[in-house]
């Protein structure tokens, strides 16, 4: 009996594990929409906090930085192929405090995410079209818009 138990609660967690499958390793969303990285570091049950990005990409980026100057060249990484187009000539044998990874780990996914909301701004652009949906509300209304409020207001 204790092992039917067992299993039925076995069967709906991998479920929801199989729903749960993360894009990119070492990278979770925030509740509010903001993508952060993180990674543990070896031997230690300490993690490094790799920062906050606007970006999936950027904060996986950051994360294969630091995984990579952790792990050296054996490390699982997320984009392998921009790692070795990366690669700056750095020595695997050297050993980085957790204070100089975390900042080359943020340089990279600052520089990332900073293109990929350049990207997003020549998209919207091209197309004429705003790149989000929501207005923003810190703008000032254009002057074919207070002229319009002012018809309908007399």
């Amino acid at each position: 009996m204790g092992g039917g138990c067992c299993s039925r609660r076995e069967t709906p967690s991998t479920a929801e594990a199989e729903g749960k499958k993360r894009a990119y390793i070492g990278v979770r969303m925030r509740k509010w929409g903001k993508w952060v990285a993180e990674i543990r570091e070896p031997n230690k049950r300490s993690r490094l906090w790799l920062g906050s990005y606007s970006s999936p990409v950027a904060a996986a980026r950051a994360y294969d930085t630091a995984v990579h100057l952790l792990r050296g060249s054996s490390a699982r990484l997320n984009f392998p192929e921009e790692m070795v187009a990366d690669a700056a000539g750095g020595d695997d044998d050297m050993a980085l405090s957790a204070s100089v990874i975390r900042k080359k780990a943020a340089e990279v996914g600052a520089r990332v995410d900073a293109l990929q909301q350049q990207k997003q701004q020549q998209a919207s652009s091209i197309s004429g079209t705003p790149s989000s949906s929501r207005p923003d509300l810190n703008q000032k209304p254009s002057p074919e818009i207070a002229e319009e409020g002012t018809l309908f207001s007399s």
